[in-house]
């Protein structure tokens, strides 16, 4: 018998985050999840009068075609993923990740081909189609997470089909501050930085493109970033992990970086392109369910007390100005037990120790 949840899940992507329509193509993306999650997204696409259209990746062959990349066969790859991208009118990604480390011995000069080919169909699908990307639970991300994998399921599913409804109305008023501010500082451990968002919009995060969600989200000016910045939360990109990451910035510029292990590796996605040692996105983690870091994006950008600090492309939504190949959310965690701090906007203190200040925004302190 198949997971009552999987018919939940799939009707609130494809009628609440996706708002799929009558006669709209959807590209269900699928990367090693279950055929029966993938079974309900195509009926609960038909249900709504969409025309679904799948796709069947594994991160295994992912991994052994990026083993030896080379530039004719991400051209040619490339063409056809924007081709696709075009074609579309709402994209779906669901990602099963069974490790964590899959590509983690790719080599960088072939991961940045990959980068660079896909880069025109990612940004077009972000910016010019409906779309929205989930994990999958698996033990992998339950041994992550340090939980058992039953407990695990229940916790995804309870973030997952979580009222984004009601969330979206609490996030407003956070983007009235992000939008009404010029200058943010943000203090804590290993961190001192100041930057402006003037003049930026501010976008809510409510289960629309990403789920689990719960962030708002702007940019900050290109060039005004200086300081120090110490992330806390572990990180994987392209498969390879990063902890400890510091960055140091002069006039929007990352000037220095390290990281514990794998510095290398570090420094050879910063120098991706120009764009890769500036930031595209500042965002304020808020689900008040997601505490604690499980080295998947997609949830540890959404941890409450957190922001993210992100190299890398700017979206159109939020535009600064920055290109790159690269769009890497590294999140510091700053609620008191992982070290604490502090965020002003204008001088003024709004969150301590990962608590909003603001009674109105209690909704988004953390629920332990």
């Amino acid at each position: 018998m198949t997971d009552p949840r999987y018919k939940q899940l799939a009707e609130q992507i494809i009628g609440y985050s996706c708002r799929v329509q009558p006669g709209e193509h959807v590209n269900l993306r699928m990367i090693d999840i279950p055929d029966a999650m993938v079974v309900a997204l195509i009926r609960a696409t038909r249900a709504a009068g969409g025309i679904p259209h799948v796709d069947l990746y594994h991160a295994v062959i992912s991994r052994e075609l990026s083993m030896e990349a080379t530039e004719a066969q991400y051209e040619l790859e490339g063409r056809y993923r924007l081709q696709r991208a075009q074609d579309m009118d709402v994209h779906i990604c669901f990602y099963g990740d069974s490790n964590s480390f899959e590509s983690a011995d790719v080599p960088s000069e072939r991961m940045k081909i990959v980068s660079k080919y896909m880069r025109e169909a990612s940004n077009y699908t972000c910016n010019k189609r409906k779309w929205c990307v989930l994990a999958w639970p698996t033990p992998a991300m339950a041994q992550a997470a340090g939980m058992a994998t039953e407990d695990f399921e229940d916790f995804y599913f309870r973030c997952c089909l979580a009222d984004y409804a009601r969330m979206k109305a609490g996030m407003q008023k956070i983007k009235e501050m992000m939008e009404s501010t010029d200058e943010v500082r943000i203090i804590g451990p290993g961190t001192d930085l100041r930057f402006s968002i003037k003049g930026i919009p501010a976008i809510i995060c409510s289960g629309d493109c990403n789920v689990p969600d719960g962030e708002v989200y702007t940019a900050p000016v290109r060039n005004s970033i200086n300081g120090t910045i110490t992330y806390n939360a572990p990180s994987i990109y392209n498969g390879i992990p990063f902890d400890g990451v510091k960055f140091r910035f002069e006039n929007g510029k990352i000037v220095e970086a390290h990281c514990n292990g794998n510095e290398d590796k570090l420094l050879a996605l910063l120098d991706s392109d120009e764009g890769a040692r500036f930031i595209g996105e500042f965002a304020l983690g808020v689900n008040p369910y997601i505490l604690k870091p499980m080295r998947d994006i997609l949830f540890d950008e959404k941890i409450a007390g957190s922001f993210h600090l992100t190299p890398g492309q700017c979206y159109d939504e939020a535009p600064n100005g920055n290109e790159s190949s690269i769009h890497w959310d590294l999140v510091c965690i700053q609620r008191a037990e992982f070290g604490g701090g502090e965020i002003y906007f204008d001088g003024k203190l709004i969150r301590k120790d990962g608590i909003f200040t603001d009674p109105e925004l209690a909704i988004f302190n953390p629920i332990c």
